[in-house]
């Protein structure tokens, strides 16, 4: 049930992260505060389509 999901940098556009996400309880899309090493400084990461 649980699937792999690539988190993008809404400011600078890497794929930084992969993190699992369970497809049941949460059916939209993934959206976390997370560092992105171009930028230096925490940005949004939503999860890539």
């Amino acid at each position: 049930m649980r699937e792999l999901v690539k988190l993008v940098c809404t400011e600078c556009g890497d794929e930084n992260y992969h993190t699992t996400k369970n497809k049941k309880t949460t059916p939209d899309r993934l959206e976390m505060s997370k560092y992105c090493p171009r930028t230096r400084k925490y940005t949004l990461h939503r999860e890539k389509k």
